[in-house]
């Protein structure tokens, strides 16, 4: 090693024995020169020796408190990756676990994917599979893309949005469902850092110029409760803390939930650490006493931990000097679940045991996640679970036997009946809330006792509607699992509908041999055994139509261009292909524009008209200017067929107008919805109307039909939107 590869080397070792823990400093030598070696002459996108980012890596796993073998994979995570070396080597060095560890981070990157979102997904599987065997695995990873992002100014803007996005919708909510707080919350503010610079220096500002007021305030009031606590409770062992809340934590309140800064009364927090349970609530019983408790602002997280195992008591208080601030209560013990979470095991001896229960219970979402994937055999599903099922907001309900249930924000008593048990959701014909009946769709508020009403009729079970309705991607697994299971003729059926619908809806017409015998061919290129086994995944919902319809598309295209029968003439007919994407029959090298009154996109069926000197313009086929029956208007050998060239992606330029109740934050959830699909804005307006409503005109660039369906999807989703059309421009 040269001088300072020894000098970092020796960094780390010291580290290492400020930590006071019993480390192998020979296998770790051992790695750390592996790892110099192999990464020789390589450099980072900072421009520095590469070797300086597993060392930076393994040093943050230091700090969590791992083991030998994790800091030694840290050392190592990349050599796989990025080097000759190979799993084999990395095992026969270092032994089994650290080669698995390695192998778990590596992603995937020598197989073929359509798509680089189907490439992050497989890899992200794998990943959560090496989790399932050894959850050092995914702290190692989150170490990995907490350094990355600390050095991420170094790489090209576009692509600090997509690491930031990636780490915002993946990796933030892994670490807050493994309870790692700090890394957790630095990912975040970094993460909105590079996604809304401007907002997240507002947040900075607001913070400095408010800080040295607000912390002299709560100097005071914390003197004020050692004190008296210490009068009290004199022989009781207490520690006290200042905390000031995330910037993303500020961020989500301000923009999304459309909330003043100083509406804020968590910002700035008291963390009272005592030794007992009993001590936390006696604790508590004082603050009240001490200071008015601001209603509906306590939150008991001891006797109902949250999914990540958190525990703590949350009470928002204002003192005389009229501050609204939040006391946090907890034991040293909670404290350190707190702050560590599942590495805890490692910082405090514990380890993992076959045997440990809690540990089991921690890490079910896992399986949970890749039994649903297995079960929609579509591994993007994987991210879309991160997304939803570990939401950092949860509610938490009770069943008439007293029995917790935590799920997402906004999930229905659908998700309620599935997360008891599969038998409650396949019976269930309704369901109570606080004693009233509620409808199936009714969203949980935290604290109600839900009741989930049941039949043992035979045959009874869940409805098509209610994979609509269902948030969690669990419920929706166990869905269509009992249709996969239990429903195979109706599924069938379903699956024919679906394809018809859609034949019909893109103009895509076989005679009935053509359609049995592409139907059969579609089937075996998906891997189906019959074409009944693929017409019921698609009516199960294993199949997604819009998935496979461009592909469909494509094909019927290519039939009809090959049985057209060439014209032996000069006049030759030849598709004309344009920079807009379409192919126009008979005429070749002309200027294609898309119509300004109806904008086309991909999917709509279109015709084309030649215009007097400006090339052909192309039409929705419904569209008010075209004529219904071209052989009878005035000069139909103007108008020409023309259809989309399915090869060419590009972009098409929309209009959509949303109509919605008039709300604080409505605008910014409509930007903030768009931007997180990486969708390009060309214009917005907004403006309110007279009956308490506002109109919002959103241009936008969409890449299809079926695209621009997705993005009103997602927009339909905000909360007081009601109406949303698509519109010339």
């Amino acid at each position: 090693m040269n001088s300072e590869a020894q000098r970092d080397y020796n960094d780390l070792i010291e580290l290492m024995k400020k930590q006071g823990g019993s480390y192998d400093f020979d296998l770790i030598g051992k790695a750390f020169e592996f790892c110099v070696r192999y990464h020789e002459g390589q450099k980072r996108w900072t421009n520095e020796e590469y070797y300086i980012h597993p060392f930076n890596v393994a040093k943050i796993i230091v700090t969590l408190g791992m083991d030998s073998q994790s800091i030694c994979a840290a050392l190592l995570h990349d050599v796989v990756e990025d080097t000759k070396a190979t799993v084999e080597d990395i095992k026969k060095e270092f032994g089994e676990d650290v080669a698995l560890l390695v192998d778990g981070v590596t992603k995937i990157g020598k197989l073929s994917f359509t798509t680089k979102e189907q490439q992050q997904a497989e890899s992200l599987r794998k990943m959560l599979i090496a989790m399932g065997k050894d959850i050092r695995v995914i702290i190692i990873k989150l170490a990995d893309r907490l350094h990355n992002m600390r050095t991420l100014d170094a790489i090209p803007e576009q692509k600090q949005r997509d690491k930031s996005l990636e780490t915002l919708e993946v990796y933030a909510p892994i670490a807050h469902r493994l309870g790692i707080r700090p890394v957790k919350e630095e990912l975040e503010d970094l993460a909105i850092k590079h996604l809304d610079p401007v907002a997240y220096s507002d947040i900075e500002n607001l913070l400095k110029v408010r800080r040295q007021h607000r912390e002299q305030i709560l100097e005071e009031i914390k003197e004020r409760i050692e004190e008296r606590l210490k009068n009290e409770m004199p022989n009781v062992k207490m520690s006290f803390q200042g905390r000031v809340k995330s910037i993303h934590g500020i961020y989500r309140k301000m923009y999304l939930q459309g909330r003043d800064f100083d509406e804020i009364y968590d910002v700035y927090a008291i963390r009272i650490i005592t030794d007992t349970v009993a001590d936390c609530y006696n604790i508590l019983g004082i603050m009240h006493d001490m200071f008015r408790p601001i209603p509906n602002r306590f939150k008991d997280y001891i006797s109902t931990p949250k999914p990540n195992m958190y525990q703590s008591l949350h009470t928002t208080v204002i003192g005389r000097e009229e501050v609204p601030f939040e006391i946090q209560i907890r034991t040293f013990e909670m404290h350190h679940t707190a702050e560590f979470g599942i590495a805890a095991h490692w910082k405090y001896k514990e380890g993992i045991t076959e045997n440990n229960k809690s540990m089991e219970d921690r890490l079910a979402w896992i399986r949970q996640i890749l039994e649903s994937q297995d079960t929609s055999g579509d591994a993007l599903e994987l991210v879309r679970s991160i997304k939803v099922d570990l939401s950092q907001e949860d509610v938490f309900a009770v069943t008439p036997k007293g029995d917790v249930i935590n799920l997402p924000i906004g999930s229905t008593v659908v998700d309620f009946a599935f997360a008891i048990h599969s038998a409650v959701g396949i019976k269930m014909i309704g369901a109570k809330a606080d004693g009233k009946i509620v409808p199936i769709n009714h969203e949980i508020k935290t604290g109600e006792v839900i009741d989930i009403l049941t039949t043992n009729q035979a045959g009874h079970g869940p409805s098509r509607d209610w994979m609509n309705i269902a948030v969690t991607n669990q419920a929706k697994a166990k869905i269509r699992s009992w249709f996969k299971k239990e429903r195979r003729a109706e599924n069938i059926e379903e699956g024919k509908f679906q394809i018809e619908r859609e034949f019909k809806r893109s103009g895509i017409a076989f005679s009935e041999k053509e359609y049995e015998e592409y139907i059969s061919d579609l089937a075996e290129r998906l891997h189906y055994a019959d074409t009944d086994e693929f017409y019921a995944a698609i009516g199960y919902g294993g199949i997604l139509i819009s998935k496979i319809m461009s592909r469909v598309r494509e094909d019927y295209n290519k039939r009809e261009t090959a049985s057209k029968p060439k014209q032996i003439s000069d006049l030759t007919k030849r598709p004309s292909h344009s920079t807009e994407g379409v192919v126009v029959e008979g005429i070749d090298n002309c200027l294609i524009k898309l119509s300004r009154c109806c904008a086309p996109l991909p999917g709509d069926d279109i015709i084309g008209y030649i215009t007097r000197g400006h090339g052909v313009s192309i039409h929705k086929r419904d569209c008010n200017n075209v004529p219904n029956d071209i052989t009878k208007c005035d000069e139909p050998d103007r108008w020409i067929p023309a259809h989309w060239n399915t090869k060419k992606s590009e972009n098409f330029i929309s209009t959509l107008q949303i109509t919605a109740i008039d709300r604080d934050g409505l605008l910014v959830e409509v930007m903030t919805t768009v931007s997180n699909m990486r969708i390009a804005v060309h214009s917005v307006n907004a403006r309110e109307t007279k009956d308490g409503n506002c109109v919002i005109v959103l241009t936008i660039s969409a890449e299809s039909v079926e695209h621009l369906k997705s993005i009103i999807s997602h927009l339909e989703k905000l909360s007081g939107v009601f109406h949303i059309e698509r519109i010339g421009r």
